[in-house]
């Protein structure tokens, strides 16, 4: 009787909160990694907010998840097969499909987290199969082998690009000598466009769209730059150099500027988009070595930049930085993780999440790295935590391995 009371419990607060803005794909509903949540825990408890429920038996793997509809989606690698699961938001599996096997080789572990839009799921596993699935039911609707079509090549570390939606189109990067990026239609998987004259192998980043001086573009990662496409033809508007080891970051973008972060002692580096009509260049503003986000993501909040520092594999930490000049305001040895911290931003404060499963709630502040609360995450789940955090529709949600954990943030009415 209690369970069921908890269940029906679980079930009112998903109805209380169904007109919330959802989380449809990897860094929200447009790719800033920004919830427009309100009404939410300003401190937690000791010990953290209440545990709403755990899902396991997701698989190994690093996805976050995209929340959509009333249901919950991320990905796992389960027996050689990589795994998209549904679940609904009491934490209970609807369905599950694979998308051909695991990536086994450097760090194995699920990448691509689902992108859902109008009743269709999109999802590329590491080695750059693209699938549109029903999103209810899980029924297949078209897959593409983005390497063979387009001639894509295998990159270090896999596919851990998440598809970018817009329109009728799916926007994937396979990297190909001639075709870097393409089009295809949303609802038969057919060509539309493809962008070259790139030249570079693909990175780790997810693309996103941002608009400036009235041009709307895709802007993400090759493995050695910045591109600007135009999403209606592919045709590359611009390419800005930046050979870091390693490009996993989207690119951050605020007021005409975008913010690129390299690991390996690379740093942070602001770059200035001039539009001219159809066309826009790109130089840069600064660059420093500080702040060589490796793949946990920078926020900007209110003129500032903050974000783990990879400390060119030496000392990670915690950097803020100026983003009008690229001067470091602060350097902070908490939260900093063993090797990384993930993190996102929800009411003006900042959730933080070392791949050792600390949690850090966390105000912006130009002076000092001010934390408000913390809590572990259950022992358990293997491997770091390398999932970003969602907060949507009232709840933390935290990845850790196998492990989905469903933490209740809103405030007290009282």
């Amino acid at each position: 009787m209690i369970r069921c009371l908890a269940w029906i419990a679980v079930a009112l607060f998903a109805v209380t909160w169904a007109m919330a803005d959802d989380w449809p794909q990897f860094l929200g509903p447009a790719r800033d990694n920004r919830s427009a949540e309100t009404g939410l825990l300003k401190q937690w408890p000791e010990g953290g907010p209440k545990l709403l429920w755990r899902a396991e038996g997701l698989g190994a793997g690093y996805s976050t998840v995209a929340v959509a509809d009333g249901m919950i989606y991320t990905t796992g690698d389960i027996a050689g097969e990589l795994v998209i699961i549904a679940l609904d938001l009491s934490g209970r599996e609807v369905w599950r499909r694979t998308n051909g096997r695991s990536y086994e080789k450097s760090v194995p572990g699920s990448r691509s987290t689902p992108t859902v839009t109008e009743g269709k799921l999109y999802h590329l596993n590491g080695h750059g199969n693209l699938v549109c699935l029903d999103a209810k039911t899980g029924a297949p609707v078209w897959a593409v082998d983005t390497y063979q079509r387009f001639a894509g090549r295998e990159i270090t570390w896999g596919v851990a690009e998440s598809p970018l939606v817009d329109g009728p189109n799916v926007i994937c990067c396979p990297g190909g000598e001639s075709v870097f990026m393409a089009a295809l239609d949303k609802e038969t998987g057919e060509t539309r466009w493809t962008c070259t004259g790139v030249g570079d192998q693909h990175s780790h980043a997810s693309a996103r769209i941002i608009e400036y001086g009235g041009l709307r573009q895709i802007v993400t990662m090759t493995a050695t730059a910045a591109i600007g496409v135009a999403p209606d033809t592919g045709r590359l508007l611009w390419r800005f150099p930046h050979p870091a080891r390693v490009n996993c970051d989207t690119p951050v973008y605020a007021d005409g500027r975008l913010f690129l972060f390299g690991t390996w002692g690379f740093g942070a580096t602001g770059v200035k988009l001039t539009v001219d009509g159809e066309n826009c260049s790109a130089e840069q503003m600064w660059h420093t070595e500080d702040l060589d986000n490796e793949h946990g993501g920078v926020m900007y909040v209110d003129g500032f930049l903050y974000g783990q520092a990879d400390g060119n594999h030496q000392h990670r930490h915690m950097a803020c930085l100026d983003a009008q000049t690229g001067a470091t305001r602060w350097n902070a040895d908490d939260l900093a993780g063993q090797l990384s911290s993930v993190l996102t931003f929800a009411e003006d404060l900042l959730y933080i999440v070392t791949d050792a499963g600390e949690v850090g709630l966390v105000r912006p502040n130009p002076e000092r790295l001010e934390v408000i609360s913390r809590f572990r995450l259950p022992q358990g789940g293997v491997g770091p935590v390398w999932a970003f955090p969602v907060v949507c529709n009232g709840r933390l949600y935290l990845r850790h391995g196998e492990f989905l954990y469903a933490y209740d943030i809103r405030a007290s009415d009282g």
